[in-house]
């Protein structure tokens, strides 16, 4: 049961100033003051741009999977395609333009499942969930300096599978496939 005296306050935010600069993130010190009992706490605030994952879906029904190696995790994960969103750039814009440059796979529709904050205790950004239906291998891929990427082909249910077994870890990724499920299930009881 929750009360509205129990209600968590909104703290103030004070100050900020940078840390750092990186070409992924900025971070930066932030100075906030709780309300009610005044005390003024210095926090670590990572500043990414915003991200855009995408759940590319083939005319049979399959789902584009990206497989490359993580530096954070120092492995491979298998995920789907996306990446950074660009200043100024619309997110369903930036889910066709890495869908296409991570895969060489384009699409006819592009429409928004949903966002989430990735990780608001420490982190400023969000994370906006795409799928894009009638994905076609049309173009020339382009990836980043630093990547290599394996594309694979799966079908939407061995997907869902390896999302509820282990197979697909990448928090993100099972945001994007938790949110997709649904609309899959409805399609699917459409008879296809």
């Amino acid at each position: 049961m929750h009360s509205s005296e129990n209600s968590p306050s909104r703290w103030e935010r004070l100050s900020s100033r940078s840390l750092a600069k990186t070409r992924i993130f900025d971070l930066d010190e932030v100075k906030f003051r709780h309300p009610v009992r005044e005390t003024e706490r210095d926090f670590v605030v990572l500043n990414p741009p915003d991200w855009v994952n995408v759940i590319a879906l083939t005319l049979d029904y399959q789902i584009v999977l990206v497989k490359q190696f993580r530096y954070g995790l120092n492995d491979f994960t298998l995920e789907i395609p996306g990446g950074m969103i660009d200043q100024d750039e619309d997110y369903l814009a930036a889910g066709l333009r890495e869908l296409r440059e991570e895969t060489g796979f384009e699409g006819s529709n592009a429409q928004w499942l949903g966002s989430v904050d990735p990780n608001p205790a420490i982190q400023s950004n969000r994370s906006h969930l795409v799928l894009v239906t009638g994905a076609k291998c049309t173009a020339e891929i382009a990836w980043d300096p630093d990547e290599e990427i394996e594309v694979s082909l799966l079908p939407v249910d061995e997907v869902l599978k390896l999302a509820r077994n282990g197979g697909i870890t990448h928090s993100l990724v099972l945001n994007a496939l938790f949110m997709f499920e649904p609309w899959w299930r409805e399609l699917k009881g459409r008879g296809v």
